[in-house]
């Protein structure tokens, strides 16, 4: 949700149909996956680098994006309601028909699939294949099982494989590199921002947090996190192995930058409190382009 669309609420004032689409298609949300899926396109393509290509790659991602989202709260329509955080959205608050969100995405569905198939058929299979998992698959375990998030994380780490593939046609060493890193940066990530919503996402049902016998949050999270963050070594390790060069200053600043990410789930096992969990949630936010820019430079 925007500052605007929040002051909006707080002030009582009405929202509009744009404010409504905005929240149904989570803008911002987008935003940051589409972003993702250009860098890794001119990270394989560098000067190369199709102006055509990255223009539907953009429109492609956007409208695949919007459609999942919208879907999501199309699904979610009950449980957006029962929580704070979501309780405004257009579907939830009642602003809005169903029909008219399955229209709108299934809408974008179409121009996104459409327009990643101009780059290549594998691009839009790809952009596919991330639509059916987030919406149909990620949406409905949520409320059955913490494997959820570990299902949501493969369309989330999905566009930058589908930027790689957008220049080289194919899956690629790089490519898969640069889909687990982001696979693997996205459970601090997540656990992160739910456990700061704990409480908002327990009235709905979901379970997307690892928790105890008392249905607490599991005092090891930031362990967990710790560990998912770790494993991005190997990956950074394999990459190089498998000939994937990078200039050493470069990769020694990813190296330094996945260590603090590390870290700061660490923190999070020792602190168990609502700070740590933000800066571990506020570091996510800058981890991942950063990685991609460095690979960008270097």
């Amino acid at each position: 949700m925007s500052k605007a669309i929040a002051k909006k609420i707080e002030s009582g004032a009405r929202l509009t149909k744009w404010d409504d689409l905005m929240m149904l298609v989570k803008f911002r949300l987008t935003a940051m996956v589409v972003v993702s899926s250009i860098l890794a396109y001119f990270v394989v393509a560098g000067a190369q680098a199709s102006l055509t290509t990255m223009a539907l790659l953009t429109i492609g991602g956007f409208a695949i994006t919007f459609a999942s989202n919208g879907i999501n709260q199309v699904l979610e329509k009950e449980f957006d309601a029962l929580m704070t955080r979501t309780q405004y959205r257009p579907l939830a608050a009642n602003r809005m028909k169903s029909s008219e969100a399955v229209l709108i995405s299934g809408f974008f569905l179409v121009v996104g699939v459409l327009s990643l198939s101009l780059i290549h058929p594998m691009v839009a299979f790809l952009g596919m294949c991330s639509f059916i998992l987030y919406a149909f698959i990620y949406t409905p375990m949520k409320r059955y099982s913490t494997l959820s998030v570990a299902i949501g994380a493969i369309p989330g780490a999905l566009p930058v494989l589908i930027g790689t593939v957008a220049h080289e046609g194919s899956l690629t060493i790089f490519g898969l590199v640069l889909f687990l890193i982001q696979f693997l940066w996205q459970f601090p990530h997540f656990w992160a921002i739910s456990f700061l919503s704990f409480d908002d996402y327990s009235k709905a049902g979901y379970k997307l947090l690892p928790t105890d016998a008392s249905g607490n949050i599991d005092k090891n999270l930031g362990f967990y996190s710790a560990m998912y963050s770790l494993l991005i070594f190997p990956v950074l390790a394999i990459g190089h192995y498998m000939g994937i060069e990078i200039h050493m200053v470069a990769m020694s600043l990813i190296i330094i930058l996945t260590t603090i990410y590390t870290a700061l789930g660490f923190y999070l096992q020792i602190r168990k409190t609502r700070k740590s969990a933000l800066i571990l949630m506020f570091s996510s936010f800058f981890y991942l382009p950063l990685v991609l820019i460095l690979y960008l430079i270097g």
